[in-house]
This record gives C-alpha cells, sequence and structure tokens, in this order.
C-alpha cells in the first residue's frame, strides 16, 4: 500500500490537497489528529504542555495504522497521511526548542512513498490551533531542510489548487 504525507507549514493547502488526493484515488485519509485532540479539550489550545506532543504523536501513528487496515480491506492501494510526525517534532523544535526522542526516532524509522511538501502561498486562514501567521516562508525552509536531511522522498506543491492536484498526481503516478 502506498504511503503519501501531506506536509508544510500552517494554512499551506495541505487539507484540503489531502482530501482531493484520497478522493481522487479512493484512498484512506488519514486525519490531522492534532484538531481531534484539541477538540476534545476543554481548556484553550494554546494553553498546553510540550508533553502532550509525543500524545498527539502516538496518536497520529495510530490513527495512520488505522487508517491503512480499513483501508485494504476493500482492496485499497493508498493512504494519504494530513501530516505525520514530521510535523511534530517541526513543531516542538520551534515551540520548544527540542523534540522528543521518540518521536524523532519513528520520524526516522516510518516508511512512506512520499511526502508533498505545500508552499505557503494560499492566503492565511486565522484558525485556533494555527500560531504562525508571519513566518510560514522560514517554516517552509525548516520542512524543506528537514526533509532532505532525513533523505526522504519529497516534491514540492505550488500554485493554486489544480496545479498542485496536477502535480501530486503526477509525482504519485511515477512512484
Amino acid at each position: 500500500m502506498k504511503k503519501i504525507v501531506i506536509t508544510g507549514p500552517e494554512s499551506s493547502g495541505k487539507t484540503t490537497l489531502a482530501g482531493s488526493l484520497a478522493s481522487h484515488y479512493s484512498g484512506g485519509l488519514v486525519r490531522e489528529m492534532v484538531r481531534c485532540y484539541f477538540a476534545q479539550r476543554t481548556i484553550p489550545t494554546n494553553g498546553y504542555e510540550e508533553m502532550e506532543l509525543r500524545t498527539i504523536a502516538e496518536l497520529q501513528l495510530h490513527e495512520e495504522d488505522r487508517v491503512a487496515v480499513v483501508t485494504a480491506n476493500p482492496g485499497g492501494k493508498m493512504i494519504v497521511c494530513d501530516t505525520d510526525l514530521i510535523t511534530i517534532r517541526i513543531w516542538g523544535e520551534e515551540k520548544y526548542g527540542r523534540s522528543d526522542p521518540w518521536i524523532v526516532q519513528r520520524t526516522e524509522e516510518r516508511p512512506y512513498d512520499l511526502w508533498l511538501l505545500c508552499r505557503p502561498e494560499m492566503p492565511w486562514e486565522p484558525d485556533p490551533l494555527r500560531e504562525n501567521p508571519h513566518d510560514r516562508d522560514r517554516l517552509f525552509d525548516v520542512y524543506e531542510t528537514t526533509l532532505k536531511r532525513l533523505g526522504k522522498p519529497y516534491i514540492v506543491v505550488e500554485g493554486g489548487p489544480e496545479q498542485r492536484m496536477k502535480s501530486a498526481v503526477n509525482a504519485i503516478d511515477m512512484k
């Protein structure tokens, strides 16, 4: 089963692209579990602790594994992940100056076929979970540097929604 990850800074079109690709390929969609996690909390989203990143990472992997099993049963051939642990790793490094070793290890071990790195060309859309409206270009560079350093296969997707989809489909079909 192919595993495709959509990644990049906040408000860069990841969720839209992930949903479109999952629909296009009749694949499974792995939701961004941080949204589910914070939706169940009663305290403000900006009132979280560093240790919660590990919990979110564990939820993300559990959801990915669950979707892979559900997708495989009717003969599905692909899952599309609306983010992965690299995002949580970068989040920890940006917010706390470090990332949990457990998260780091899994970003290096967990296999995926392709990462689609979304350039932050979309207008910023405010959201209670978003924290970085002014440095999305710098964060894009952090994502790209991290993918390169880890030796992950990736392409940059950019342009409008149609161009992003076309680039993504072309790259996935070549895998």
